[in-house]
């Protein structure tokens, strides 16, 4: 394939599905991230308490627990109208707009238990969104169309960051002037138009039914009662066909990967407002470079990263990207011993947000290629899981690390060094990554 041929095969209706739920993704860690973080600032609360505030996110590293319900429970009315996944999808979007309207009416300073309860409710409904916007792109490309994968990631990708990044920059660049309540009541509006995207998407067509119908009849031979074998099915049978698929030290090892690849991101990703803010930049610089500036390079930087993909493979990107991020997080020390300098800010922006879309992409690319079709959703939610519990639970402490080192420098050198395992993990196993995807492809093909 040439690079004429890889840039017209973006040209694809289902490529604009993924980045239109993509947003629907990335703008709810908004609401209880980057802009909580500056809300919770300008309130007067400590950095470890923001960083406490953050444990919210903990749900997303544990979503995976009630994945198979997305997988297997049909929603009433919803379901007939939307299908599996759009029903899903469009069910939380509400939740999140109910949430997202109750929490505009709030001060955290002085109801902070409430502040906490309704971020957990957006939490809770956006990790359960995240399962079905996954498994809706998974299902809508089959394995067998492995130049697909890449495009498919970099367009949730973009999507993400465009559902973070333009609402992020609207928010702070009007924060001193709205208010935050006010701020938070025009994100509703917001959740509203994702909810019309949700609308106008088409719901993928898969084997899965089938798949799954198979699964019980197995298991149906074993437990001899039709309601056992669903729940069976349901709860235990994803998780065993990704041992059995991998074999169980394999297994076990790819889980470990996963989990190692994005600590030392997650940690400076949760300090970076904070950061930014104690160094001396103000709201609407955040907001124009780590937002609006932020965004432009993540679109640019992801479909580079994506046709690198297509090209050389994943492998090489996972270990380019890896590479490139763990450099990238030294640029954030230079800031803490410089000050305030706006054009090292642009260039660190530019620099962070190149590596981190360059690996983004080539790390879902990677978590897809390990799911089955029958229980796409269950299986990606558990990789998922295992790659967001660093920027979730354990970042929780990134504040708490801030304070105890007291400085900055030093703390970005850490996340910098993070990395690192999972470099070398991933350089010695590298041959055998390369036969998975190879063998991934083999099997999609194979007649069924």
């Amino acid at each position: 394939m040439t690079w004429q041929d890889t840039i017209r095969s973006y040209w694809d209706k289902r490529l604009l599905w993924v980045f239109m739920l993509g947003c629907s993704s990335g703008f709810p860690w908004v609401l209880i991230g980057s802009n909580m973080s500056g809300w919770l600032k300008d309130a007067g609360l400590t950095r470890t308490a923001i960083g406490y505030f953050g444990s919210v996110f903990a749900v997303y590293a544990i979503n995976f627990l009630w994945a198979p319900l997305v997988d297997r429970v049909r929603l009433p009315l919803l379901y007939r109208t939307l299908g599996q996944r759009r029903s899903w999808i469009f069910l939380c979007q509400s939740l999140m707009l109910v949430c997202t309207l109750l929490i505009a009416g709030v001060n955290p300073a002085e109801n902070l238990m409430l502040t906490s309860l309704l971020a957990l409710g957006i939490a809770i409904a956006s990790s359960t969104q995240d399962i079905a916007v996954d498994a809706f792109r998974i299902d809508t490309f089959p394995k067998s169309q492995s130049n697909k994968l890449p495009q498919a990631s970099a367009m949730a990708v973009i999507g993400w960051w465009t559902g973070y990044s333009l609402p992020g920059y609207l928010a702070f660049v009007n924060a001193d002037s709205m208010g935050w309540n006010g701020v938070y009541y025009g994100m509703a509006i917001i959740v509203g138009v994702l909810m019309m995207f949700t609308l106008l998407v088409g719901e993928p067509k898969t084997d899965r039914d089938a798949l799954q119908a198979q699964a019980e009849q197995r298991h149906q031979k074993v437990v001899d009662n039709k309601v056992l074998a669903w729940l069976s099915v349901t709860v235990i049978e994803p998780f065993l066909d990704f041992f059995r698929s991998n074999g169980v030290r394999v297994a076990a090892t790819l889980l470990l990967f996963v989990f190692l690849f994005k600590i030392g991101e997650a940690f400076l990703g949760r300090m970076s407002i904070p950061f930014y803010k104690e160094i001396g930049f103000s709201n609407e610089q955040i907001g124009y470079y780590s937002k609006l500036i932020g965004w432009g390079a993540t679109i640019a930087f992801t479909l580079l990263g994506s046709m690198f993909n297509v090209r050389f493979g994943i492998v090489k990107g996972l270990m380019i990207g890896g590479i490139a991020m763990s450099a990238s997080n030294l640029m954030f020390a230079w800031i803490a011993q410089v000050g305030p300098n706006e054009h090292l800010f642009l260039a660190t922006i530019i620099v962070d947000n190149f590596t981190t879309a360059f690996s983004t992409v080539a790390f879902v690319s990677f978590l897809t290629i390990l799911t089955g079709q029958a229980f796409s959703a269950t299986q990606y939610a558990l990789l998922a899981s295992l790659g967001n519990f660093g920027r979730t639970t354990l970042a929780s402490f990134s504040g708490e690390l801030v304070d105890m080192l007291n400085d900055w420098s030093l703390f970005f050198i850490i996340t910098s060094l993070m990395v690192i395992p999972s470099l070398i993990m991933l350089y010695s196993l590298r041959h055998y990554f390369n036969d998975l995807l190879t063998k991934a492809k083999e099997r999609d093909r194979a007649p069924k």
